[in-house]
């Protein structure tokens, strides 16, 4: 008899934008699935077991909460943010396509997070106000070339973007060249956005120009977020500026 799997996001890392669905599905797992730092989060029963593994797992920790289920068990495999987003979601389905037949009778439910770039962009004022797309850094699963086509043709298109896994200690140049790109099709004083750790006691929100963006200022626990041509700055006497892009657009059809 096949069990239950849910795939939960635990949003950004505040308790608070836990939302009550996902509180709801926690309280109802026995088993927990999720890289370390997520599953930590979780404040369990006596009852409940958590799993831990490594964040370059996710396949494998997708195939073991499945077969777990499978066997008539209740479990969940967490993620921060939004499961949907660069997440164990994704990993999930790829699991379920690749695996045993069985696996597609499982009683699946995912239920979303709020995710990094939300709640940076709610923490600054409205930067995702007109369209926007959504890039990861990281080339594990995908060429540094498709990076670079994507980073180009989003800058060109005029699209707000926001930057997934800018840095780390095995990439630390990539980020920099992500600037590099951009300064080839966005103006110097394009606003950029570090936001690290938002809504969590070590946040730093911190608004530079395109010009001077340092990615010293990143690692993997901030959301860059870059504005296009038209992301204004408002600057308020005393308190933060606010930094938003307009709902409508005025570059020309041609």
């Amino acid at each position: 008899m096949s069990g239950q799997l849910f795939v939960i996001g635990l949003g950004p890392g505040n308790a608070s934008q836990v939302t009550p669905e996902a509180s709801h599905a926690v309280a109802e797992a026995e088993f927990f699935f999720g890289y370390g730092p997520y599953v930590d989060r979780l404040e369990l029963r006596p009852d409940q077991t958590r799993i831990a593994s490594d964040n370059r797992e996710e396949l494998s920790r997708a195939n073991a909460a499945l077969q777990r289920a499978a066997e008539g068990a209740k479990v969940a495999v967490v993620s921060g943010g939004d499961p949907g987003v660069f997440a164990m979601a994704a990993a999930v389905c790829e699991a379920i396509e690749k695996g045993p037949v069985e696996w597609r009778d499982i009683d699946l439910t995912i239920i979303p997070g709020v995710t990094a770039m939300l709640a940076v962009a709610a923490r600054i004022g409205a930067p995702l106000g007109h369209d926007f797309c959504t890039i990861s850094l990281s080339d594990n699963l995908k060429p540094w070339a498709v990076i670079e086509r994507r980073l180009e043709a989003a800058a060109s298109a005029g699209f707000v973007i926001a930057l997934y896994n800018p840095i780390s200690k095995a990439r630390p140049w990539q980020l920099g060249s992500a600037f590099e790109i951009l300064r080839r099709h966005l103006p110097g004083d394009t606003p950029v956005i570090f936001g690290r750790a938002a809504g969590r006691p070590d946040e730093r929100i911190e608004i530079v120009k395109l010009e001077q963006a340092d990615p010293a200022k990143a690692d993997m626990a901030t959301c860059v977020m870059i504005g296009s041509p038209e992301t204004s700055i408002v600057e308020r006497a005393h308190k933060p500026p606010l930094v938003y892009t307009p709902r409508f657009s005025t570059e020309s059809s041609q």
